[in-house]
């Protein structure tokens, strides 16, 4: 084992490309994942240079921070249970359901729409339909001072919000499960929902689990939505640590209380390993055979499901087009004349935000792409001594609620040495190394499946690893270098957990712009800045699948070609 770590060193060392990568990629790690991660730790652990648990203690000895933590776990629970129900009904109707094209963009564009826009958009949607002048309270059932604050609404918004998430985990699953399994329960005479209760759903336990745990953290680090919707009568442990700090300036209070979110989070991370861990679920053995057209899903269930994912895209359409008549009326629900009003003063007023934001997300865009295709190519197909280590800690933001990673940066990067709170540097470095990951999953994913030997052909032309990447390997992982243009792109538009502490009056986001036009009821330019969210990440998505389509075709074809004739 020794002789094969010293032989690991020693190619490393005798690459310069590749060290420089390594040293490159360990460097930025350190500052921007392990540093903030140790200047939090300290700043909730540490007192006069001794270790302490008298800040967590004195925590959970307050009533108010022990309801919260309650409150929270009830919410994410119920998100999880709910979202994952929902995403499983959309992903159940489109793999197995034999819908045609046209219908599964359907269910697509319906599931995915929440997911490019700001977190909390249709908690906005959600006021104007149900708050005292709502749409359905006021209008439709002539309720007075209707009250829409609780947990309902937030667990409600929550949903909507993060459900495609699971949609997207599932449906994969439900696709891959081979319906020969189906067929034969079905011929054993099993009725079809007895084949459902005791095939299709225990071979989807995995998907189930992993979907639960996504939904669960990704409620569990919301704080902007039960900040708009839960009101003071349902506080939640994400909202209490953010005020513990912009409201009392307890930085060390605001640590602690975002590192208890861990405690759950790592509970039903542990429980759902041990879970999907107990039993088998192999159904793609890798051996060539007929898949039948499963008939375990009766034709009247199909419509039924069909119909339910079409009432439920129909409340999703619903929500987006009062967004938009909100934006274009005087007051929703007491002026409803036209005006453009509100457009202007976003494009006014607000266009500090939309500067700073479009410029943020053009710079992040370029480098968490490369960062997450660099770092992919690293752990898929280079041998250097510290390789897992790098894989585990590039994944460390990502899997942090937002929450956790604002606080950490803003105690890490608000003091010197590195004083960069308040300026560009530490949103774009925040957004990088929170939401590439994505990007090198997606980079590792597709370097698994190109042979090795098209870069060795390179190799033994002489060309170096930094050519051979640049010239061979880029363009044929290009689908995942776009993946991670996409998400950064996205997320930067559309975030707020993790970069509300880092905003200040040189640099403004229009997610934060939005969360202030809600807390003052401006809720006109909040709906018109929603509007334009949406407008500009479905431009930009757009255009780089368009740019993806043109390259992709020759890119596998000619990758090799462009090498050797150049």
């Amino acid at each position: 084992m020794a002789a094969i770590r010293s032989a690991s060193w020693r190619r490393t060392a005798g690459d310069p490309a590749l060290l420089g990568a390594v040293v490159g990629v360990w460097v930025l790690l350190l500052l921007f994942v392990l540093f903030p991660m140790a200047h939090l730790l300290e700043r909730a652990f540490v007192d006069d240079g001794r270790f302490t648990l008298a800040p967590l203690l004195e925590s959970l000895a307050d009533p108010s921070h022990r309801a919260a933590f309650v409150n929270s776990l009830v919410l994410a629970t119920s998100v999880g249970v709910c979202g994952t129900a929902l995403g499983f009904l959309f992903a159940l109707t489109a793999a197995r359901g034999g819908l045609g094209r046209h219908w599964l963009t359907f269910l697509d564009a319906a599931a995915l729409l929440p997911l490019v826009s700001p977190p909390f958009t249709t908690s906005i949607s959600i006021i104007f339909s149900f708050g005292p002048k709502g749409f359905i309270t006021h209008d439709l059932l002539g309720l007075a001072n209707a009250s829409v604050y609780g947990f309902w609404s937030t667990a409600l918004a929550e949903t909507l919000t993060y459900f495609p998430i699971a949609y997207l985990t599932l449906r994969p699953i439900l696709a891959a499960i081979d319906p020969n399994l189906e067929e034969m329960a079905l011929s054993l005479g099993g009725s079809r929902w007895r084949t459902f209760r005791t095939v299709t759903l225990p071979l989807a336990v995995p998907g189930f689990a992993n979907s639960f745990l996504l939904l669960f953290a990704a409620s569990l680090a919301d704080f902007a939505t039960p900040l708009i919707l839960a009101g003071n009568s349902f506080p939640v442990l994400p909202t209490q640590a953010y005020l513990q700090i912009t409201g009392l300036f307890d930085f060390k209070g605001g640590a602690v209380l975002s590192l208890i979110l861990l405690v759950p989070a790592a509970a039903v991370f542990l429980l759902q390993r041990y879970w999907v861990g107990r039993r088998t679920y192999v159904t793609v053995t890798g051996k060539v055979g007929q898949r039948s057209r499963t008939r375990a899903i009766a034709p009247w269930v199909v419509a039924l499901l069909t119909g339910a994912c079409v009432a439920v895209a129909a409340v999703i359409a619903y929500f987006y087009a009062l967004l938009l008549v909100a934006s274009l009326v005087v007051a929703f629900g007491a002026n409803n004349s036209f005006t453009l009003h509100h457009y202007h003063v976003i494009f006014t007023e607000g266009l500090p935000a939309i500067r700073d934001t479009l410029i943020i997300a053009a710079i992040g865009m370029p480098l968490g792409g490369l960062y997450g295709v660099l770092v992919g190519y690293l752990i898929a197909r280079r041998d250097f001594p510290g390789k897992q280590a790098m894989e585990i800690v590039a994944m460390i933001n990502y899997a942090l609620p937002g929450t956790i990673v604002g606080i950490a940066y803003l105690i890490a990067f608000n003091d010197p040495p590195v004083a960069l709170t308040g300026g560009a540097l530490v949103i774009v470095a925040c957004y990088v190394f929170r939401y590439s990951p994505t990007g090198i999953r997606a980079a590792v994913a597709q370097l698994q499946q190109i042979d090795r030997s098209i870069e060795e052909a390179s190799a033994s032309l002489g060309a170096g690893v930094g050519q051979t990447f640049r010239r061979v390997t880029l363009p044929l992982i290009a689908p995942a270098f776009f993946a991670g243009l996409g998400v950064v792109f996205i997320r930067s538009m559309t975030a707020i957990s993790a970069t509300i502490f880092l905003v200040s009056i040189n640099w403004m986001l229009i997610t934060v712009r939005i969360l202030e036009n809600m807390t003052e009821l401006a809720l006109g330019p909040a709906a018109a800045f929603s509007v334009f969210v949406i407008v500009v990440v479905f431009v930009v998505v757009a255009g780089l699948s368009l740019v993806l389509a043109r390259l992709r075709a020759p890119a596998a074809g000619g990758a090799a070609r462009s090498f050797l004739g150049g």
